[in-house]
């Protein structure tokens, strides 16, 4: 799920980046979540995004779809608590090569795990399939921080391990992991601009919570909820099932809740330990859900095709590791607003792939909704910026 807030720099910009991915890029979402491995949510969960979400090291996961916790990876989040005192917003400063090029890495990535997504719940159950992406992305995380860094680096206190787990399974259990039921009913275009209201309800919570967003906010909240009333048409019209749309509009809220969350209470020093927790607690939870559902019931894994299985890897690998790597370095190397605009790309690539990959039709109302969605989110994070 597109996604939501880091914990970079004040609070109004905490509401701009996800903590793996969106929902779905958390790879979801993460947002980044929002150390998230992403998600989303592309699945794109990408989220990161928003959120300090998830799903870049994708809990992004991602907006809740990017989240390799996605986010989008999905688990963004903590990478922009770990920066919170170093946001590279210099003004006149030039953009290098490689920063551009880790933004490509995020915009298209987490963009396309919402694609990645619809290819897996193909043949595999939604729920079990989520679980498993995600505790992958988080154990290979984990020993890959072990191996590098030591094993001290994935100490962390009873409370930070609670907190890491709560906000794991609010962005990739509630989350990406919602996102990933609804792709089995709505194309993988609409629920990415579903996914691309995150930021607004981040907004909202921010002025439940006593903080005072500019009126370019609220602006950008009220065109973000027309969108999503346009984008519910299809839904109210029987073009696509209404349950589906419902579902991830559930999974943006949560995504929020979690984004919103995480850099509020105490979470491990390592951002990076911070996602592999996340990923792994929120990929248990989708497990566990799996199973209670009953997923695992008439599941043949000899009859899960060979595209499903690619798209699995691509996302514990691309969703999950690599976009949250990239998004991690960027809230370092690349000024906090120029990061916050996966939060309105990656939803323009996710239409584009779903339409030329998997022939999903741009009907009048997705393209409309969407459109009036990305304007609100772009004027959040432009207000945002000038804060």
């Amino acid at each position: 799920m597109t996604a939501s807030g880091a914990g970079t720099g004040a609070p109004e910009s905490r509401a701009l980046l996800p903590p793996a991915s969106a929902p779905g890029a958390s790879g979801g979402i993460t947002p980044p979540a929002g150390t998230g491995a992403p998600t989303g949510n592309g699945d794109g969960t990408g989220t990161a995004t928003g959120a300090r979400s998830g799903t870049g090291a994708g809990t992004a996961t991602g907006a809740p779809g990017c989240t390799g916790t996605g986010a989008a990876l999905g688990s963004e989040p903590a990478a922009a608590a770990a920066v919170r005192a170093g946001d590279a917003s210099v003004p006149g400063r030039r953009i290098s090569g490689p920063v551009w090029a880790a933004l490509a890495v995020v915009y298209v990535v987490w963009g396309s795990t919402y694609l990645g997504i619809r290819v897996v719940v193909e043949t595999m159950p939604p729920f079990l399939s989520a679980g498993a992406r995600f505790v992958a992305a988080g154990l290979v995380l984990a020993v890959i921080i072990a191996w590098r860094q030591g094993p001290s680096a994935l100490r962390a206190t009873p409370a930070q391990l609670l907190s890491a787990a709560v906000v794991g399974l609010l962005l990739l259990l509630g989350g990406n992991g919602l996102v990933v039921l609804a792709e089995t009913a709505v194309p993988s275009g609409l629920a990415a601009l579903l996914v691309a209201v995150v930021p607004a309800w981040v907004v909202v919570l921010r002025r439940a919570s006593g903080e005072r967003p500019g009126p370019g906010a609220y602006g950008g909240v009220l065109l973000g909820l027309a969108g999503l009333a346009v984008l519910t048409l299809p839904g109210l019209s029987g073009d696509v099932r209404l349950w589906g749309v419902l579902t991830v509009v559930a999974a943006t809220v949560l995504w929020s809740v979690g984004s919103f969350s995480s850099s509020r209470i105490p979470m491990p020093a390592n951002p990076f330990a911070t996602s592999a927790y996340e990923m792994v607690a929120g990929g248990l939870g989708c497990l566990l859900v799996g199973l209670a559902r009953g997923e695992q019931q008439g599941f043949v894994l000899a009859e899960v095709s060979g595209r499903s299985w690619t798209a699995l890897a691509y996302l514990v690998v691309f969703g999950s590791l690599i976009a949250f790597t990239a998004y991690a370095w960027l809230l370092h190397a690349a000024p906090l607003s120029l990061v916050a605009t996966y939060a309105y790309v990656n939803p323009v690539v996710a239409v584009l792939l779903g339409s030329l990959v998997l022939g999903e039709r741009l009907t009048w109302p997705i393209a409309v909704g969407g459109a009036v969605v990305v304007a609100g989110v772009c004027l959040i994070v432009s207000t945002e910026r000038r804060r």
